[in-house]
């Protein structure tokens, strides 16, 4: 299973767009503010399934989408604006739980239609199988 990222820019960049790519790479270096709406994930991988796990602390399982597109595996996320009461004056805002989209390329050894999920303590864990290996079928053949 692999990560995968297009890059589909023209040729001709802008200021901005070269230095957009240059600090695209640095998408899951951890800080304050540096690209907190993309959870980070960790991905092990076993001789029976992948397993992945996103931290997405906070969040309402019931807003998390899940779907598998061809070979692609897409975890997204919704975020319902709350309309906040004009008594409220924010002082300081350090996280916030906006809307993501992370998508990965399932290969031809994961069954795409077993995929299990579960959403607890704060971390998204799926478990994408592994498709069961076909062994040509032995037969034997009787001298006459």
């Amino acid at each position: 299973m692999t990560f995968s990222k297009a890059n589909t820019s023209p040729i001709v960049k802008t200021f901005d767009g070269l230095i957009n790519d240059l600090f695209a790479n640095f998408e899951n270096i951890p800080g304050p503010n540096f690209n907190a709406n993309v959870p980070p994930v960790n991905i092990t991988e076993t001789p029976e399934a992948y397993h992945l796990q996103l931290a997405a602390p906070g969040r309402s399982k019931e807003n998390f989408k899940l779907k598998v597109e061809g070979n692609l595996l897409i975890v997204s996320y919704d975020e319902v604006k709350k309309v906040e009461s004009k008594d409220l004056k924010q002082v300081r805002k350090e996280f916030n739980m906006a809307s993501f989209k992370r998508t990965f390329t399932l290969d031809e050894k994961t069954n795409a239609e077993a995929i299990i999920a579960k959403y607890e303590d704060g971390l998204l864990k799926l478990v994408v199988p592994k498709k069961e290996e076909v062994k040509p079928a032995v037969k034997e053949i009787i001298i006459g």
